[in-house]
Parts: C-alpha cells; structure tokens; sequence
C-alpha cells in the first residue's frame, strides 16, 4: 500500500507527534529522524500521505499530524512492539512476583503496573462469573436458620452470600446440601445455575422446596452481580495536553463514571489478543475522541478478566503494546 520511503515518514511523523504533541515539519523529520532525503522530498512524500488519508493538516501551522487511518497502519505495519528499557522489565517482574490470596488482586497489581509504567490510565474488571467453571460450593450453617454460601471457581474467583429461611436448618440438612449441590455442580460453568430447579434437585429433593428455593435463588442473584471494575492512574490523562480541552476533559471524567461503559469497553475484543481501537472505531459515541487498547490476560489457562487502557488518540502504542506483549509473557510464567 505504502512504498519503503513513505512508511519512514509516516512512522517518524507519527513518532514525532507522540513526542512533541505539536505539527510535524519537514524539517522536523530531516533533522530529528535520519531519514537520507531532503526536506523537499519529505515535503512531497507528507503531501503524497495526505492524499491517502494517512495525515491531517492542521490551520495553525504547515506541519502535519497523524489522522486515526495513519495512526491504524502505523500500529498494524509499523511500530516496535519490544519498546520495553531492562529497567522496566525489572519492575514488572518484580510487581508480578507479588504473592497473592486471590487471582483478583492479581489483575489490581497488573492493571497498576501498566499504569505505573505507561503512564496511562488503565481500568480493568474480572471474568464473567456466569462463564466460569465452579469448583465448590460450601454451605456453613450460622444459625438455626440461616446459612452462608461460599462459591469458589476455577479462576480463583470466590463468592459469599448469607442466606436465610422460615423453617429451621439442621446440620445434617446442610451436610446433605455441601454433597448435593456439589454432586451436581462441580466443574459445571455457572451458568447452571440459571436452570430450573427440577433439572439438577430433582431426583436428590427429599425435603422442602421452601428449604432449596431461598438458596437457588440466592446463590443465582450473587453470581449476577456485575464485577468490580477497578480503575488506576486516572490523574496521569490530565498531564496530557489533550485534556486542557475541558469539553475533552469532561467527556473522559464521564466515560470511567460509567459502569456500564466502561464494561462494555473492556469486554469487547478477542480472547487472548491486545486490541487496538482508535478513534471512530470504538463502537460507543462517547469514545470517539478516544483510543482504547485491551488486555484479555489468563493464568494457568484460567481467564483473569480484561485490562484497558484508555487516552488520547496520540497515544504512545509502541510502549502500551510493547508492556502489555511483556506482562502477558510474564503471567503465563505464574504457577
């Protein structure tokens, strides 16, 4: 599509632009970029990149900027995706080392060490409980009518819930509920749970539904609840000379206040892949003045859930790609 010469220019304007945030000249180029072409020719080739949708012009000055098709072949055909310094490398490793209780606090660590190093804003939110695989259920009898329900999944993810009845609850009836529920469940996405209760009690409901009901019901209300999405970094987007736009800064303040958004926005993407949306390509209208870039991270072959970075089109995507390509290595390496 793009002849040698003008894949030069192109990825130095681009480079250029991420550096400075202001047009880039000709001269720019020629002086700061080793390109072996005079700035008339430069000249020719940024005009021949405008042509092709490649560059903007901007009204204040002669120099160009990157437009969001430039920046798309800039990150498909262009950039370096090992723009990681050794000491970098040595404060991930050493974030990720980090022991932790639960996988959860695994994606709180990585969402920050992206963050920390990028100097973006990251968000991240865990896996869809209902697609994950139950490991136990574990009933513990509290009172003579209430119990706690405990629910541990094959990602590390752990959900409690009390429950509470009109009939008293013996422990032997809470015996028989741990091998029930468990006899039938395990290994089973949780989604099961969404069945009627006749498909999996049937056969075993040798006393009251009015025992059963409250827990199904219970447990099906605790897996429904959406999953915490954590955010980290969001003062680093305000250094930026984008958001001296207020209109700009409003619109990012209003995007991680929106739950639903922002989920959206991270569950969106191919398992297991860095996905890249700039601009106009991001589906909701409130992240068009936006690029977004997403993690699908797993653990053992465990989905962790997804982490997103989210900042101006003139985004540094040589260094954003380049760390996450680096974590995702790293946490594979996790026993």
């Amino acid at each position: 599509m793009l002849d040698e010469r003008k894949k030069k220019v192109l990825q130095a304007i681009v480079e250029e632009y991420i550096n400075t945030a202001e047009p880039v000249s000709s001269n720019a180029i020629t002086e700061n970029h080793g390109l072996a072409c005079s700035s008339a020719t430069i000249r020719n080739e940024m005009s021949e990149l405008e042509k092709g949708g490649f560059l903007d012009k901007t009204h204040t000055s002669s120099g160009r900027i990157p437009s969001a098709k430039g920046y798309r072949y800039y990150v498909d055909e262009l950039l370096n995706d090992n723009d990681i310094s050794l000491e970098e490398i040595k404060y991930i490793s050493s974030k990720l080392e980090t022991k932790v209780n639960e996988m959860e606090d695994l994606t709180k660590i990585t969402a920050n060490t992206i963050s920390e190093v990028t100097h973006y804003t990251t968000v991240s939110i865990g896996p869809k409980a209902t697609t994950q695989l139950i490991e136990e259920i574990k009933f513990v009898l509290l009172g003579s009518r209430m119990i706690m329900a405990v629910i541990l999944t094959d990602s590390g993810l752990v959900k409690e819930t009390i429950i509470k009845f009109d009939e008293d609850i013996t422990e032997k009836q809470v015996e028989t509920m741990n091998y029930m529920f468990n006899n039938k469940l395990k290994n089973q996405p949780m989604e099961t749970i969404d069945r009627p209760l006749e498909e999996y009690l049937y056969d075993e409901m040798t006393y009251s539904v009015n025992v059963i009901r409250p827990i199904i019901e219970q447990i099906k209300k605790v897996l429904q609840e959406d999953n915490k999405i954590y955010l980290e970094g969001a003062n680093k987007s305000f250094d930026l000379p984008e958001f001296n736009s207020l209109e700009l800064a409003k619109n990012f303040i209003n995007i991680l206040d929106t739950k639903e958004l922002v989920a959206d926005m991270l569950n969106s993407g191919f398992a297991e892949d860095i996905n890249v949306y700039i601009g106009e390509e991001n589906e909701k209208q409130e992240l068009k003045d936006f690029s977004v870039v997403t993690f699908k991270h797993k653990v053992n072959g465990k989905d962790l859930g997804t982490i997103g970075i989210i900042g101006p089109k003139r985004m540094d995507y040589s260094k954003v790609i380049s760390v996450m390509k680096y974590i995702n290595r790293k946490l594979k390496e996790i026993d």
